[in-house]
């Protein structure tokens, strides 16, 4: 989209025309993150970050709905406005990352990241729900049960695919890629969420043992430095308010 200003757009945004990450340490927010810094260790890729407290409902303020209308973080704005953190996977590796180090030269293949990035997407909201109905005081036994009988359904769908249960039984380390995979932003745009398994969903660690191939893959990611970065707290914006963004 494009980058519009208002009388409140905060002075950083407006001064420079450096790319600029607006986040918080979501998981959606996580998987932008964990792509920048991956782009920094490999081509020393600089942006500028931005944290938003979300307590304060500065993502709702006219000022930032000019960069993203649906109010939720994180856009990209650099030098257009980014929105939807699938959606900026795909701008941020086919805009920076020449070598194809976290994308695919075949269009077969590209056609797979998306289909793999997109499910994820569409899957998402079902653990957020479940992180929702968790936190309640109230108890909401229908709808736990029901979204997390649904999230293990999905949780299972990825068991399958990186375990090859129905492709001859010839496991993946990855979602995508020939042979056993390749890491890309299929793997950056899920491994957030996936990986908060226990926190967020509330699964025990002998429930996700029906998992292996899924718990191997969420350990072989979390080995990698960058990703490691991208989901620190640094990116908090309780841990670092002097880093807060706010409109004028």
């Amino acid at each position: 989209m494009e980058v519009i200003y208002n009388a409140a757009t905060p002075s950083q945004l407006t001064e420079t025309r450096a790319v600029h990450l607006l986040t918080e340490n979501t998981p959606n927010g996580k998987k932008v993150q964990v792509l920048l810094e991956e782009l920094r260790a490999e081509y020393g890729f600089k942006w500028e970050t931005h944290l938003i407290d979300l307590d304060t409902d500065e993502q709702k303020k006219d000022w930032f709905l000019a960069l993203n209308p649906n109010g939720m973080t994180p856009p990209l704005h650099a030098p257009i406005s980014v929105t939807e953190s699938s959606a900026i996977l795909v701008y941020l590796q086919e805009q920076h990352d020449k070598d194809n180090i976290f994308g695919f030269s075949t269009s077969a293949e590209r056609s797979q990241a998306l289909q793999w990035l997109f499910f994820w997407h569409a899957a998402a909201p079902i653990r957020g729900q479940l992180s929702h109905f968790r936190s309640l005081k109230e108890s909401h036994p229908h709808a736990l049960n029901r979204l997390r009988t649904e999230l293990l359904r999905i949780y299972s769908v990825l068991e399958d695919h990186l375990s090859g249960r129905h492709r001859g039984g010839v496991a993946r380390e990855y979602l995508v890629g020939t042979g056993t995979g390749k890491y890309s932003i299929a793997d950056i745009g899920t491994w957030p969420h996936v990986r908060g398994y226990r926190t967020a969903s509330g699964f025990s660690d002998e429930e996700m043992a029906s998992f292996p191939s899924l718990m191997a893959w969420i350990a072989r990611i979390a080995a990698r430095p960058a990703a490691r970065e991208g989901i620190s707290d640094k990116y908090s914006s309780a841990d670092n308010p002097d880093a807060v963004l706010r409109g004028a």
